[in-house]
Parts: structure tokens; C-alpha cells; sequence
């Protein structure tokens, strides 16, 4: 009875079928045992494909200058901090999956947190690469580190929010990437344990850091969790906080309003849960492990993409608002002339359809748990993230305060476009390779919740209640009986 105090049995199991801990480890660990799949295999060498693509264009970038992509003197960032932004905010899930829900002990992260941690490593890598190769002259990228004096008089400068994302996203790399790997430690003594063979039971070995799974061990990881969580909270905060001060810093019209850090994060956590919808649905189907991430885990992570869409949706109108209501015209011909109408019109009413108006069918709980709309609507609302960076940085450079600034319709080039595909090739790439050799799904967490969120616990547990209850409404009826027995014999 002590489990269903602290356990509700309406909610439904975390863990579906009737699972025992050893068949929770081999279900996920066979995957990393056995040969590839043909699909995995597909995917690896069409993402190694493009990133070699986006190689070559970071070669001729480098090579030939900044020229070879289609920035002009007033479109200054065009696709590249486009990119930049979306990929950090694809980075924001998976801290807030793992950091903010393990401090609110929400359990159904369980399923989902090792895939959205991986992910939040590999979309920083892919968004640090965009302000490097921005700079022209790659090789000047260490200007941006304040180390000892050794040249003189030049240093970074500290008011510029460009040199405080270099340490924003520095950090937060860092403690992701802390946070990520010391929860891998006690499923990588796991698959060390089960290797068949000397040279994998040595690398999982060494990469296990010697666990041995010892109270002492389980103590000292329950604490650096806590440690990293109460850290990776405010970075979840902070660091798209400090890239919306990129823009919000600036006078450029569209740019400059306090409502930009809030709305930044509220985008960025739309995003994230939005790729890691897509990335735990493909690996749900590719390796079978629908008893593990199951409807329930889509559906609590519909319902955070559902709030933090309407979030940006009140955003975008608080921007209108705020143009309308300032009376300044510039402002208002940035929203109600270039980004609403104007040539780039069309963008700004994609953003508003997929970003605004589509999760709000998430309100239908048989839309929330239908995986091939989920899956449809995941792809939609990045979609719309990227539209709306873009949105915000073309449209407010294309028409600034002096018309004879103005430049030209904006469109980017094969090598510009080739960088951003690049990018993908690399994340897919390392999400294939994470998913070959580590385990995508938290062992040891899953067991922790088994006992209270497992289908076959929950039931066992029901049917005890039941036989309590039944055994109570017994006893009752079985006093009623004698008391009525006393009176008769009283009369």
C-alpha cells in the first residue's frame, strides 16, 4: 500500500507491457549489440553527405571571402545568424527536459531526457559554428578570448552582447555536455558488464570511469545531478536571453524591445520540444521502443509546445501593439509596411501560420496523441521558428531608418544554403553514431520509476486496492450483519 501513496493510479504507466529490470535492459541495450539496421545505415551516409557538402561551402567561404554569400551592405547576417539563433534554441530542450524537470521530479521525463541532452550538444556544436565563420577571417577567432596581454592595447570588447554569447554558449555547452555524460556513467557500467567482446568491454570500461554501481557511487551521482540541475536552470534563462540581446541592444527599428529575452526563450522551448518530438518519434519507430516512450511522453510534451506557442503568439501580437501604440514611424513601417505586406510579406505570415495558429490543434487531446500529426506538426513549428529569425533580422535590415540604405531583395546563395545543410548533416550525423554505440533511453532511470510508474506495477498495485477495498466494504457489511443480529435478539 505504501506505493500508491505517492503514486496516482489514475495517471497512466510510464512504462508499457509487463516489464521486469532485465528486460528493460536488454530492450535497450540490443540495439548497441546487434548490427545496424538498413534504415540506420541510410540515414548515417545521407547525413555524412551533407556534411561534406557543408564543408566544401565553408571551404569556399574561407577561400574566396564573405563575398560567396549574398549578404550586402545593409543585410549584414542574413542566413548565417538566421542559423545561428535557431540552432541555440534547438539547444534549450534538452537542458530544460533533464534540468528544470528532474528539480520539479516530474517522471515522465525519463524517456525522453538522454535523446533531448545528446541533442542539446550537438545543436550548440552546429550553432557555434555560424558567428566563426561570420567573422571572414577565421583565423582571428581566438580575438574573441580575453586572455593575458600579449598584444598590446587590443582587447574584446566587453559591452558588445556578441562577445557575452561567446561565454553564454561556451558555459552552456560545458555544463550540457557535464550534465549529459554523468548521467550516461551508470548505463555505460551496463553495457561494459553485458560486452562480448575484450576491446568493447575495455572502451566502455574506460568510458564508464570505472562505476560500480556502489551506494556511495549512486550517492555522489545523485548530488552532481542536483549540482548540474540548480546550474543548467538559469543558463536554460540566460542564454537565449543573451542572444535576443544581439538584437534587442541595438536602435535598429523591429529590434529594440525589452519583451525580447521572454519571448526568445519561450521560442527556444517551443523549438526544442518541437525537434525532440521529431527525434524520439524516428527513434521510437526505428528501435522499437514504443514500450518506452510512449503516448503519455508525447502527449506532456504536446502540452508544453502547445503553452510555449501560445507564449510567442502573444508575443508577436505584443510587437504590433507596441509599433502601433509608440506612434514612431519607423517602427510602424517595419511591422505594418515590410514584415506584415512588402516583399517579405509571405515569411512573415508563414511564421504566423505555423508558429501561432497550428499548435493551438494540440488543444484536442486526440490530436496530441496521434504520432503521425505530432510528427507532421514537430516539422511544422521548426519551419516556423526558422521563418521567424528570419523574419526578424531580414525584414528589419532590409529597410532602415535612411532610404539610402536601402538594399536590394535579399536571397541567399548555394554556399550559404549549403552551410545550413552542412549543419544538419553534422547533427544527424552524430545523433546516428550516439545511437549506435550509447544508450538512448536512461536505463537506470527507467528502472527507478518502474516501480511506481510500470504498467505491470500499476495494475499489481490496482488490484490490490481493490482486494483492500473489497476485504473493507466486507468487514463493514459483515458488522452491519452482526449489529442487526444483536438487535433482533435484544427485541
Amino acid at each position: 500500500m505504501s506505493l500508491t501513496k505517492y503514486e496516482s493510479q489514475l495517471r497512466e504507466p510510464l512504462v508499457n507491457g509487463n516489464k521486469t529490470y532485465g528486460q528493460v535492459t536488454n530492450d535497450i541495450v540490443h540495439t548497441i549489440e546487434v548490427k545496424p539496421t538498413r534504415l540506420w545505415y541510410i540515414g548515417f551516409y545521407v547525413s555524412v553527405a551533407f556534411l561534406l557538402f557543408g564543408v566544401y561551402s565553408v571551404y569556399r567561404e574561407v577561400t574566396y571571402g564573405i563575398g560567396q554569400w549574398n549578404v550586402n551592405r545593409t543585410i549584414g547576417w542574413g542566413w548565417d545568424i538566421t542559423n545561428f539563433v535557431w540552432w541555440v534554441g534547438i539547444g534549450h530542450a534538452g537542458t530544460l527536459i533533464s534540468a528544470i524537470l528532474l528539480l520539479f521530479r516530474q517522471g515522465w521525463r525519463t524517456g525522453v531526457n538522454r535523446a533531448a541532452e545528446a541533442m542539446t550538444i550537438f545543436a550548440v556544436m552546429c550553432a557555434g559554428q555560424f558567428p566563426i565563420f561570420h567573422m571572414g577571417r577565421v583565423w582571428m577567432a581566438f580575438f574573441t578570448l580575453p586572455y593575458p596581454n600579449t598584444r598590446g592595447p587590443l582587447w574584446p570588447n566587453f559591452n558588445s552582447p556578441l562577445l557575452w554569447d561567446v561565454f553564454a554558449i561556451s558555459t552552456y555547452f560545458t555544463v550540457s555536455l557535464l550534465f549529459w555524460y554523468s548521467g550516461l556513467l551508470p548505463d555505460l557500467a551496463t553495457v561494459r558488464d553485458r560486452a562480448k567482446t575484450k576491446l568493447r568491454k575495455h572502451l566502455y570500461g574506460l568510458a564508464s570511469f570505472g562505476w560500480s554501481g556502489s551506494t556511495k557511487h549512486w550517492q555522489r551521482h545523485e548530488s552532481l545531478s542536483l549540482v548540474l540541475a540548480g546550474l543548467s536552470t538559469p543558463l536554460v534563462l540566460s542564454v537565449h536571453t543573451i542572444v535576443s540581446f544581439d538584437f534587442a541592444t541595438s536602435v535598429v527599428p523591429g529590434w529594440h524591445t525589452t519583451i525580447f529575452p521572454p519571448y526568445f526563450v519561450a521560442g527556444a522551448i517551443f523549438s526544442g520540444f518541437a525537434m525532440v518530438q521529431t527525434l524520439m518519434l524516428i527513434t521510437r519507430k526505428v528501435m522499437n521502443l514504443q514500450d518506452y516512450i510512449t503516448l503519455g511522453h508525447i502527449e506532456a510534451m504536446n502540452k508544453v509546445i502547445v503553452l510555449t506557442g501560445s507564449i510567442v503568439g502573444c508575443a508577436y501580437l505584443t510587437e504590433l501593439f507596441m509599433a502601433w501604440y509608440s506612434m514612431v514611424p519607423f517602427e510602424q513601417d517595419i511591422f505594418f509596411k515590410y514584415r506584415i505586406a512588402g516583399p517579405y510579406g509571405w515569411s512573415y505570415w508563414l511564421m504566423m501560420t505555423c508558429n501561432v495558429i497550428s499548435p493551438q490543434l494540440f488543444w484536442f487531446r486526440k490530436l496530441r496523441r496521434n504520432v503521425t500529426f505530432t510528427f507532421i506538426m514537430s516539422i511544422v513549428v521548426n519551419i516556423g521558428m526558422w521563418f521567424e529569425r528570419f523574419v526578424i533580422i531580414v525584414s528589419s535590415l532590409y529597410r532602415d531608418y535612411l532610404p539610402s540604405s536601402w538594399s536590394v531583395y535579399y536571397r541567399p546563395t548555394i554556399w550559404e544554403v549549403g552551410f545550413y545543410l552542412g549543419t544538419f548533416g553534422l547533427f544527424f550525423t552524430c545523433y546516428f553514431l550516439f545511437s549506435k554505440y550509447f544508450p538512448v533511453i536512461a536505463i537506470a532511470e527507467i528502472k527507478h520509476v518502474l516501480k511506481t510508474t510500470g504498467e505491470s506495477f500499476k495494475n499489481e498495485m490496482t488490484a490490490l486496492e481493490q482486494k483492500e477495498a473489497d476485504s473493507f466494504y466486507d468487514e463493514m457489511h459483515h458488522d452491519h450483519h452482526e449489529e442487526g443480529n444483536v438487535k433482533v435478539a435484544h427485541h
